[in-house]
């Protein structure tokens, strides 16, 4: 038999009640949604700007991803839920004040018109691939019309999308490090420098990678300056919110987000980013991967850590 002694009634494993039932199919879902808004708005801005031949790969080949993308995060998200065959309820009411009922509804709308914009460029992307029914030709040429239209919508919907999945962590009041304003803008901010990263990672024109390096750059000093104002309002909290913090600096999770969200996942692609918009040869994969590796170790990194801090006074 093996004895223990407990000094204190608090934090005891097994005993006192801890919050850990969100797992990895979380984290996945959160990524999967992020990148998808930032695909989707880009795939939308470049649309209504009239940009499609000078960006073909921001509104045709990456925005395959996206229904993907999404399809994959819907898949994890059932599979972490206790009872899964009850998941159509989330449809049978709206609650304004609940960010699940919001991604809920988002999503509903955001995923099925994600589809309907590939089928807009489907014999563009897929030349070789004949579209034999008459239905499917007629909704190629419905949604083809229709396109500035789905841009249009995709703007406000993959914003929405992105913030949510911020929101949807940062509702819980009685975890320390998720109470904090910061993270729906912070999900969303990284969302579209994923969405930046993966067009950069399949653009094929000088001039569409140079575009996106700038514009993933601006995103990751706006994203480095929320992670900065994160963690400097909960070193301001009360003790509760410096304990969370400690998690980040100094703690467990102080290696995954320091060493592969903030060096490897932010600054090094900065850097080589910059250098690249500087004239230097960089191959444009490498800050491209390091950024979707990073903002994927980010949600994990909150999920987990998020789940460990409470107020225990």
């Amino acid at each position: 038999m093996e004895e223990e002694l407990f000094s204190s009634g608090r934090n005891i494993p097994h005993i006192d009640p801890t919050l850990e039932v969100w797992h990895w199919p979380i984290s996945i879902y959160l990524f999967l949604g992020g990148l998808a808004a930032g695909l989707l708005f880009f795939a939308g801005a470049v649309t209504i700007l009239d940009k499609e031949k000078e960006y073909p790969t921001a509104v045709k080949y990456a925005s395959i991803i996206s229904p993907v993308a999404l399809s994959l995060g819907l898949l994890a998200l059932v599979y972490d839920l206790t009872h899964p065959l009850y998941t159509w309820q989330l449809y049978t009411t709206i609650r304004l004040e609940s960010p699940m009922s919001w991604g809920a509804w988002v999503l509903l709308i955001v995923t099925p018109l994600s589809f309907l914009w590939v089928i807009s460029y489907f014999s563009e992307i897929f030349p070789k691939w004949k579209l034999r029914l008459g239905i499917l030709k007629k909704l190629e040429s419905f949604t083809k019309k229709n396109r500035k239209k789905m841009a249009y919508a995709l703007i406000p919907l993959s914003i929405i999308l992105g913030v949510y999945t911020g929101i949807l962590l940062s509702a819980f009041n009685a975890r320390p490090l998720w109470n904090n304003a910061i993270l729906g803008p912070l999900f969303l901010t990284s969302g579209l420098s994923t969405g930046a990263a993966t067009i950069l990672l399949l653009a094929k024109t000088h001039k569409e990678k140079n575009l996106f390096s700038r514009i993933d750059l601006v995103l990751i000093v706006i994203e480095l300056g929320l992670i900065v104002h994160m963690l400097m309002g909960m070193y301001a909290g009360s003790e509760v919110q410096l304990e969370a913090m400690q998690l980040l600096v100094g703690g467990e999770f102080t290696l995954m987000f320091f060493g592969f969200v903030i060096i490897l996942g932010l600054l090094v692609p900065a850097i080589l980013e910059l250098t690249e918009i500087l004239g230097y040869k960089v191959p444009v994969s490498i800050p491209a991967i390091l950024i979707l590796i990073g903002g994927l170790v980010l949600r994990f990194v909150m999920v987990e850590a998020g789940q460990i801090t409470r107020y225990l006074y």
